[in-house]
């Protein structure tokens, strides 16, 4: 009995942590518009939005690396990153 319930947690924990993948950016938004960038997650698509003329945080809910299409080419976001975004293109810091 003890271990079917140990198997069972097991499998709660490990289904709750990829629930709540995520790539998580900082960024600082320079222009007075909203963007909505294009990203690809492990074959899968999302979309990373940024507020205007703001400093703030925002998730990609697919898993790391994502590639970011934005104004000046692509770049690829593992989580954690500082971003500036400036006429539509993003620059890591």
């Amino acid at each position: 009995m003890l271990k079917k319930l140990a198997v069972a947690l097991t499998l709660v924990a490990a289904a709750a942590g990829t629930a709540y993948a995520g790539v998580t950016v900082r960024y600082y938004n320079k222009d007075s518009q909203s963007h909505t960038f294009q990203a690809v997650c492990s074959g899968s698509r999302y979309e990373l939005k940024v507020s205007g003329s703001t400093t703030g945080s925002s998730t990609i809910q697919g898993s790391s690396p994502c590639k970011v299409k934005h104004a000046g080419g692509e770049v690829e976001l593992k989580g954690g990153e500082n971003i500036e975004i400036k006429d539509g293109t993003i620059t890591v810091k």
